[in-house]
């Protein structure tokens, strides 16, 4: 266990802040900061975080309860593909460690897969639901229900590996997939899924030791005010060019990872 370093809460504050602004998924940028600024093991970087993304993305999935934006057909068929996918790939890990072998080199490789298609969705997302989706209108709800299933069997493996995926991925499935839901309900539902995911999967990773306790508080002290600053002022900052610097620092990171 590392001791205090105000540096982390510092990304932590830098991290929520464009949270609060953009939307995206702090595992695309938290998880990579520790990897590649930081120097953790990649391990201990995604389980840190995913216990880290399971306490703030409580509070977000409670706040779109209360609301009433939370579609809970849409969490359940999701969280009935992701959990035994994340149970397994949690498995899989163990077993590595088990046979003294390292996974941080798959860790970062996959990483760096996800974070160069979480900069593709983020930059694209409203073209891609614009060319492809409305091939998904009119499906059959038996095939809906399947489809959601396997998309939450994508998002479990790759959040359990990563903690990356269940934000800008995740968010672009859906709107594939229920192109006729309003919004707020699918962002509310991409929420709420990811609780109890990322719970069960930062739990499997503080189980096989690579969750560090300081640096999980240390990064929670300055995420918290960073995301309501960054939610404050998200109205003056244009996406325009938010997203594309966004999109491209993810995509930089994300070759960087995989190179």
């Amino acid at each position: 266990m590392i001791g205090y370093d105000p540096l982390y809460s510092l990304a932590g504050l830098l991290v929520g802040v464009l949270v609060g602004l953009t939307g995206v998924g702090g595992g695309s940028l938290m998880t990579p900061l520790l990897v590649l600024a930081f120097g953790f093991h990649p391990a201990t970087a995604v389980g840190t975080d995913l216990i880290y993304a399971s306490a703030t993305k409580t509070v977000g999935s409670a706040v779109h309860g209360l609301r009433g934006t939370v579609d809970w057909q849409i969490v359940r068929r999701l969280a009935a593909g992701s959990l035994p996918a994340a149970a397994l790939t949690l498995l899989l890990l163990s077993q590595s460690v088990e046979r003294g072998k390292d996974s941080g080199a798959t860790i970062a490789f996959v990483l760096g897969l996800a974070l160069v298609a979480t900069a593709a969705a983020t930059f694209f997302r409203a073209r891609i639901v614009a060319a492809i989706g409305p091939r998904f209108r009119g499906m059959a709800p038996r095939t809906l229900r399947l489809l959601t299933v396997a998309l939450g069997v994508v998002l479990g493996v790759l959040v359990s590996l990563t903690s990356v995926g269940a934000g800008a991925l995740g968010m672009t499935a859906l709107l594939l997939l229920y192109p006729t839901a309003p919004v707020s309900r699918l962002v509310g539902s991409d929420i709420a899924h990811a609780v109890p995911l990322t719970l069960i999967a930062g739990m499997g990773h503080w189980w096989l030791g690579s969750v560090d306790v300081m640096l999980l508080l240390s990064l929670l002290a300055g995420s918290i005010p960073g995301i309501v600053i960054g939610s404050l002022i998200a109205s003056r900052v244009t996406d325009r060019v938010l997203t594309p610097i966004l999109a491209a620092t993810l995509a930089v990171v994300g070759f960087k990872l995989i190179l």
